[in-house]
C-alpha cells in the first residue's frame, strides 16, 4: 500500500488550467512527444512536452484547455526546459488522456 499523502502536502501542489497555444512534434525527445506552449493567463506562458501522440494530433490540441502543475522546478527534457507538467490519465498501453475542464474557463484558474 502506498504512503498516505498529508493534506498539507497536497495543498503545496499548484494545479492550474491553461490553453495550448502552440504545439509541434518534439523531434529530439526519446519517446514520441509534442512540445507545447500553454497560456496560463496572469501566470504567463509555459513550455512543456507530453507523450500524448497516441491519442492526439497537432491540429486538435491548439486551443484545448488542460490541467497542469505549475510549481515544479524547470526540468531539462532533451534540448528543452519544461516549465510545467500537463496531467493525464495513463492507460494500460501507456496512452495518455489529458485532464481537461468540462467547460471553458479562464486561463490560470486554480484547481482545488
Amino acid at each position: 500500500m502506498e504512503k498516505s499523502l498529508q493534506w498539507s502536502e497536497f495543498m503545496k501542489v499548484d494545479m492550474r488550467v491553461g490553453t495550448i497555444i502552440n504545439v509541434e512534434v518534439f523531434e529530439e525527445a526519446r519517446n514520441p512527444s509534442y512540445k507545447m506552449i500553454i497560456d496560463f493567463g496572469e501566470l504567463g506562458h509555459r513550455k512543456t512536452s507530453a507523450q500524448i501522440t497516441q491519442l492526439y494530433d497537432l491540429e486538435g490540441l491548439v486551443g484545448k484547455q488542460v490541467v497542469a502543475v505549475v510549481n515544479f522546478p524547470p526540468k531539462q527534457i532533451a534540448n528543452m526546459m519544461s516549465e510545467c507538467l500537463v496531467l493525464g490519465a495513463v492507460g494500460e498501453d501507456k496512452e495518455v488522456t489529458l485532464l481537461t475542464p468540462d467547460l471553458k474557463v479562464k486561463n490560470g484558474l486554480k484547481i482545488g
